[in-house]
């Protein structure tokens, strides 16, 4: 973006921000537009709260449960009328922000693009309703606008992705001029006066009928006051000074006021008629000067903050409270410039203040052992503040900043523990909560870059896992493609940085590319030039480290050493869950690989084909299973289902299909094979249970004898095409009742029929019944009627292929009746 549209962007984000304060009546605004990467949100223009008081908050992941972020990815207005309906809506916000505050957050949009999102706080009434309808309505028209303006400066190409170095556009709240300055210019040897309408109205006289008269003005003078004055002015003429002089304006009402003159004799070297003027100000303070005079007087420290923080006025008694003169105070934040007020604690404090909007006072505990009481007044131009030294005995147990009620100070109350910066906790509760999701390695690998990379602004992120001493790569984002190789298979005694942070087990930042080959010369540094390796220590021992690196030079206060060794605690105890996961996973899909048929029988007058896929979600395993086992003349066909996704499930189901393979071989009838396999897995476990469907096939006449104990009915296609489910009584589960019934159907099937058995996974979708499930089902298997058996069993199971989110899983055996034809004799 070039010089001329940067100006033109930042007017558009100065009028919708102030626009939207101003039509919603609150005391913040913020807008946030989208990073070039499209992955963060970052801070554009604050209206009334300043940046720094946003901490964590200046960019934001796209992701996040912010109601910022959520605004922009759901594309309408998050209106939260105040802290409850936020604590309910967005309880990790709650937790890190925990003042009371209302807020809307709207998209900033125009057609189908959206650039960003603007936001509003206030401080809720006792019905936190919020926002009405129409100022929701104009907050929406003012971020529309921001979006059409966004949109004509990227129409001619002026728009470059916004630059999160760019320090944010900071616009103050509009408010009335306290002080008012009217300007002259005084013709000492006519009288004449020349005044703007500002002067007139300092005079109380309409500028209309202000006649450019000195006299006139001189006339609202104080008569004891003129003497002076017009000496003072006299002297000023004659010896070029400039003139410094206190008025009294007499009102119309009969009291008076106090006024300041300044002037001086303009520069026209000899030119004598230029000599004879004074041109200068009138400033009327109002009130404010007697005001200031007043308190200095006063015993009290008072103070005032600016919208920052910055000291912008102190008393003389709080000069001595604080044991810190003015000079050193002002322009300057508390916490910054006096060592016992740099407790987090009490910068906590006032934030609060400025976020609720609310009066907040608090003890302050001054070296050695004095205290003093503060009291936070809020405003939307700054904050007024009061403290005095504590006369009464501060009970035992009372810690620097506990609050202060109109009774004094609590006796009972324990210190609160130090804050963090807005943005730093719910960094933490948000990566937290996100990896709890996180059952993989690879997993965790994807939850920790799309937090880390646009939370802190880096480009790339790599996580090594430590294996019998080397770091082995386990997943990369950012960096091109073979980069990472040289470094595979890294012995921990090696002389790098990220070695170096796993086995000395504290992080290690890097904030430029100097210091960086300083220390480990020759290493290849690629394309970036600032890197934080953290060290994944779990359970006091390495699992891992992770790399963040960033493409321009990233400095790292000490707030963010702090917040990215802490999230690097949270990753290495995920990460190390993970991998426990991982292993034992691999033992359970291997027990389960064993458990299942390799190969099914080749079988006269049949065709027979298996699927089996495991679910998408949590140990990926599960009890399902199916089987074809010859028996003399006859072939029995069954699908199973054990309950659970465990490796114990995974055992049952061997044990179970052992149990019918044995009673199979040993010619029980298919009722007494279920009846025999229920009350074996009652004799397993109490808390055991399993449904199965048992089918025994004739090939030579077609007759089919089946058993159902709590099982999906098997689906019948027909040799036309037409697909039925077929109506066989059904037993209990297996493992409920010892000596539950399993009645046995018949029927005979005719050349070219498929049955299909199949467990529950392939039919149950959330949100709907089993029964549409399995219509859904029967409907397939009719349509796909032409296929080849192994086509046919891959089209029932396509919806499911490509499901990331399948809860179970799934077991699907076709057979089809394809007996030889009938030679003739």
């Amino acid at each position: 973006m070039s010089a001329d549209e940067a100006p033109e962007r930042d007017d558009a984000l100065v009028s919708a921000v102030t626009g939207a304060v101003e039509v919603t009546g609150a005391h913040a605004g913020s807008v946030f537009l989208l990073s070039g990467d499209q992955r963060s949100l970052v801070l554009a223009a604050v209206c009334g709260s300043p940046p720094s008081l946003l901490g964590g908050w200046r960019r934001i992941p796209v992701s996040s449960r912010i109601p910022v972020a959520e605004a922009y990815r759901l594309g309408h207005i998050v209106h939260l009328g105040g802290p409850e309906e936020t604590m309910r809506r967005f309880p990790q916000l709650s937790v890190s922000v925990p003042y009371p505050f209302g807020s809307a957050s709207v998209p900033v949009r125009a057609g189908e693009r959206t650039y960003g999102a603007m936001a509003v706080l206030w401080a809720p009434g006792p019905d936190e309703a919020g926002l009405s309808r129409a100022q929701r309505r104009q907050l929406r028209s003012a971020a529309d606008r921001l979006g059409t303006a966004l949109a004509g400066l990227n129409a001619r190409r002026a728009l470059a992705p916004y630059d999160e170095r760019t320090a944010p556009v900071m616009v103050p709240l509009p408010s009335a001029p306290v002080t008012r300055v009217g300007l002259f210019d005084w013709n000492l040897d006519t009288g004449a006066l020349t005044a703007d309408d500002e002067l007139c109205a300092i005079f109380e006289i309409p500028p209309r009928e202000f006649d450019g008269r000195a006299a006139t003005l001189t006339a609202r003078i104080e008569s004891a006051d003129l003497p002076g004055f017009r000496s003072a002015a006299g002297a000023a003429v004659e010896e070029g000074h400039v003139l410094a002089h206190c008025l009294r304006i007499r009102h119309g009402t009969g009291g008076h006021r106090t006024v300041e003159l300044w002037g001086r004799v303009p520069e026209h070297p000899g030119d004598r008629q230029a000599s004879s003027h004074l041109v200068g100000a009138v400033l009327d303070s109002g009130s404010g000067m007697a005001a200031v005079a007043a308190i200095e007087r006063l015993t009290d420290g008072f103070f005032a903050l600016s919208v920052d923080g910055r000291f912008a006025y102190a008393n003389h008694s709080m000069e001595n409270l604080l044991r810190a003169r003015q000079d050193e105070l002002l322009g300057r934040r508390p916490w910054d410039v006096l060592p016992w007020l740099a407790d987090p604690v009490y910068e906590d404090r006032y934030r609060a203040a400025v976020v609720s909007q609310q009066p907040v006072s608090f003890l302050v505990r001054r070296p050695p052992d004095e205290w003093l009481v503060f009291s936070l007044h809020p405003g939307a131009q700054g904050m007024t503040g009061w403290a005095a030294p504590v006369r009464q005995r501060v009970p035992a147990g009372i810690g620097p900043g506990t609050p202060v009620t109109e009774e004094g100070p609590p006796v009972s109350l324990s210190p609160p523990p130090a804050a963090p910066r807005l943005g730093a906790l719910y960094r933490v509760l948000q990566l937290g909560s996100a990896l709890t999701g996180a059952v993989t390695a690879h997993e965790v690998f994807d939850v920790v870059a799309e937090q880390l990379l646009p939370a802190f602004g880096g480009q790339k992120l790599a996580i090594a896992v430590v294996e019998e001493g080397r770091l082995h790569q386990l997943a990369q984002r950012g960096y091109r493609e073979g980069f990472l190789a040289r470094f595979e298979g890294t012995p921990l005694h090696a002389r790098l940085p990220v070695t170096d942070a796993l086995t000395s087990g504290a992080p290690l930042f890097v904030e430029s590319r100097q210091k960086l080959l300083e220390a480990y010369p020759g290493i290849p540094a690629g394309d970036s030039n600032s890197w934080a390796f953290l060290p994944l220590i779990a359970s006091n021992r390495p699992v891992g480290a992770c790399m963040l690196a960033f493409d321009d030079v990233h400095r790292f206060p000490d707030e963010e050493r702090g917040l990215l060794t802490a999230l690097g605690g949270l990753v290495a105890q995920a990460l190390e869950r993970a991998r426990l996961y991982d292993a034992e996973f691999a033992l359970a899909r291997g027990l389960q690989n064993a458990l299942l048929p390799h190969e099914l029988p080749t079988l006269p007058g049949l065709r027979v084909t298996g699927r089996y896929l495991p679910g998408t979600r949590g140990m990926d395993i599960g009890g399902d299973w199916y089987d074809v086992i010859p028996t003399g003349d006859e072939v029995a066909l069954i699908v199973g289902d054990v309950e659970g996704h465990n490796v114990a499930a995974a055992a049952a189901m061997g044990q179970l299909r052992s149990a019918v393979r044995a009673f199979v071989t040993a010619g029980q009838e298919p009722g007494d094979v279920v009846a025999s396999t229920n009350r074996l897995l009652i004799d397993l476990g109490p808390a055991l249970l399993a449904s199965c469907c048992y089918a025994r096939f004739h090939p030579r006449s077609g007759v089919v004898r089946m058993v159902r104990a709590g099982h999906c009915p098997p689906l019948l296609r027909l040799p036309d095409g037409h697909a039925e489910v077929l109506d066989v009584p059904g037993g209990p589960l297996l493992g409920v009742e010892a000596t539950a019934d399993y009645p046995e159907s018949e029927l005979r099937l005719r050349p070219g029929s498929v049955l299909a058995l199949y467990t529950d996974g392939l039919v149950e979708r959330r949100g709907s019944d089993i029964g549409s499930g399995i219509d859904r089902l029967r409907v397939s298997l009719a349509r796909r009627g032409g296929d080849r058996l192994e086509d046919l069993a891959d089209g029932l199971l396509q919806d499911a292929y490509t499901s990331p989110d399948r809860l179970d899983d799934i077991a699907l055996l076709l057979t089809e009746y394809a007996p030889p034809p009938q030679t003739a004799g």
